[in-house]
């Protein structure tokens, strides 16, 4: 199969490359925006309007770089200086992310839901020389900071109060009261790091993902392209829309969805500092939320947790799924919650590509030549290129599955002081994503599965998602969710067989573990090939293990498994074959 070729027109050359800050807020389009109110804090309820949101970072970037002996940091581009933010989502994280762009001073994204052990060893690897914080994670930076060596007076407070530190608002506050003016935008190369965020992790520590400000002017630059290809035609909207901000701001999705592409066009964000049943409730109670953006995990929440079946979501126009795998029923049951939906968004996308590589297009574009098919995660994205690798290196055929890999612009540098993971996933200017997909003749992307968790029974490939899948499709619905993963068989010690973890459903529960189990076991024996049957049986467990984004923790469950972990009290059922 040829190298597939985005349908997007190419987006024009970066050159030479500018700073990111000044790319986003030399749009023209942003001289007439009236005023009106960017971030809501949905805890609080204080509001600011994008005026004051842009003149606050202003200030922050200011103070950031005055000298400490004037009260500042002293940040200076170029200077080995790298600032790590440690916090839930807060309406100064954005300010504080813009000023450092404005530097030109990288930061990292450090996942505010770490162990005290992982947050030391991303400080370390990260190289971190400022490290700021909200209140209520402070306790637990402090002690990460003790533990990586980073002294205590380097630890500020972004949001909130905590006495003898020094806080983000105070730097702002000083600079004001002093009138001084605006600091001028730092310079920046096509090399110059932007931002370090964090791959999940699945297995190990996560690598630190190195993305440029070029990098992040053609990723930002894709969206714009595609939003309007798909708005050709249409009238343009003449009302404010209202997110739901809830997405990590650590993470990809989050930062770019809801931080890095802030001024692209008028919006209001309602910020939740994580997502809690109770504040989405509330949220959703008080605000007409129009578009929500959101990982599979929240997905799952909205459609199967009891405290959220209260919630109305009339009002919802857009929604989306991206970071793991949405399964289609998810994906209905949600749609069938969200009455006047009028689309719901999904895509593929990774850290290594700096955010979405693939993209589900409206209806219409390109003359209806990609119209949507369920399960279809998209096109690909302006400037980019793509190949369907089979097993021995060679180029796939259409309609044929294997791994993914990527070329274009928004590629990463690599991982931070990471060459041997670098050179493995960044290969001839390729990316190798780890993902294993296959392409129509349309050109329409179509996900398959985690290369890495595949496994061959008798030879023959086995998907732990086809298998989770079908389980889900029991039509009379005993589970909620579901992961199946590889165990050590008992005919070949040497060969792994499938085993599913199952969460029962009110309705699961009422027929009974073993009931449920044995079904499923039928079911999987009417609906696919006998190498994929459930030769390690079936276990039903309180919970699946994911990270925050969704992604199921697949190693957990085998370990658990090796250890002798299925003989508690849980039910187990080993396959009829």
């Amino acid at each position: 199969m040829p190298h597939i070729r985005t349908l997007y027109p190419s987006l024009p050359p970066s050159t030479p490359t500018v700073n990111y800050y000044d790319w986003l807020l030399g749009h023209p389009e942003l001289i007439p925006w009236p005023e009106f109110t960017l971030h809501i804090d949905g805890v609080t309820g204080e509001q600011r309007s994008a005026r004051a949101v842009l003149e606050r970072l202003e200030h922050a970037a200011t103070a950031l770089s005055l000298s400490p002996n004037d009260g500042g940091l002293g940040l200076v581009a170029g200077q080995r200086q790298r600032v790590g933010i440690l916090s839930e989502n807060c309406l100064d994280y954005p300010v504080l992310a813009f000023a450092l762009l404005k530097l030109a001073v990288p930061m990292a994204l450090l996942p505010s839901m770490s162990t005290l052990q992982e947050t030391v060893a991303l400080i370390k690897l990260a190289g971190i020389t400022f490290l700021f914080v909200n209140e209520e994670m402070h306790p637990h930076a402090a002690a990460a900071a003790r533990e990586s060596g980073l002294p205590e007076e380097y630890v500020f407070i972004i949001q909130g109060h905590v006495t003898g530190k020094v806080s983000l608002a105070r730097l702002i506050e000083h600079v004001v009261a002093r009138g001084l003016p605006r600091v001028p935008t730092q310079p920046v190369r096509d090399d110059t790091l932007a931002y370090l965020v964090f791959s999940s992790g699945t297995t190990g520590l996560p690598k630190g993902v190195m993305i440029s400000h070029r990098n992040m002017i053609f990723s930002t630059a894709q969206m714009v392209a595609i939003t309007e290809e798909d708005e050709k035609g249409k009238p343009a909207s003449e009302t404010i829309p209202v997110y739901l901000a809830v997405l990590p701001w650590y993470h990809t999705m989050g930062a770019h969805a809801y931080m890095f592409r802030l001024f692209l066009f008028p919006k209001t964000l309602i910020v939740l500092p994580r997502w809690k049943n109770d504040l989405v409730v509330k949220a959703f109670a008080k605000y007409p939320i129009t578009h929500l953006i959101m990982v599979p995990s929240m997905t799952y929440h909205v459609v199967h947790s009891p405290e959220l079946a209260k919630i109305d979501l009339s009002s919802l126009e857009y929604a989306a799924a991206g970071a793991a795998y949405l399964p289609p029923e998810i994906r209905a049951a949600f749609e069938r919650r969200a009455k006047n939906l009028l689309f719901f968004y999904e895509g593929y996308g990774l850290s290594e590509c700096t955010y979405s590589a693939i993209s589900l297009p409206s209806p219409g574009v390109f003359g209806g030549r990609v119209n949507p098919l369920r399960g279809m995660a998209g096109i690909l994205n302006p400037s980019l290129e793509a190949r369907i690798l089979r097993e021995d290196g060679s180029d796939a055929d259409y309609n044929r599955v294997g791994e993914l890999i990527l070329r274009g612009p928004t590629i990463a540098q690599g991982y931070w002081n990471n060459k041997d993971a670098t050179k493995e996933t960044f290969k001839d200017g390729w990316l190798h994503t780890g993902d294993r997909f296959y392409v129509d003749r349309q050109e329409r992307f179509f996900y398959v599965d985690r290369a890495k968790d595949t496994f061959k029974v008798s030879g023959k490939q086995v998907s732990p998602t086809e298998i989770e899948d079908a389980l889900r499709e029991h039509p009379s619905q005993f589970i909620t969710d579901v992961a199946v993963a590889g165990v050590k068989g008992e005919r070949l010690s040497e060969e792994l067989v499938p085993r599913a973890w199952v969460v029962l459903s009110n309705m699961g529960k009422e027929k009974g573990a073993e009931a449920v189990l044995s079904a499923l076991d039928d079911w999987t024996h009417v609906r696919l090939s006998k190498h994929k049957w459930l030769r390690g049986g079936l276990q039903v467990v309180d919970e699946i293990p994911r990270v925050p984004t969704g992604k199921i923790l697949r190693r957990k469950l085998q370990d658990e498994y090796a250890r002798g972990g299925h003989q508690g009290t849980q039910t187990k059922l080993q396959t009829k074959l």
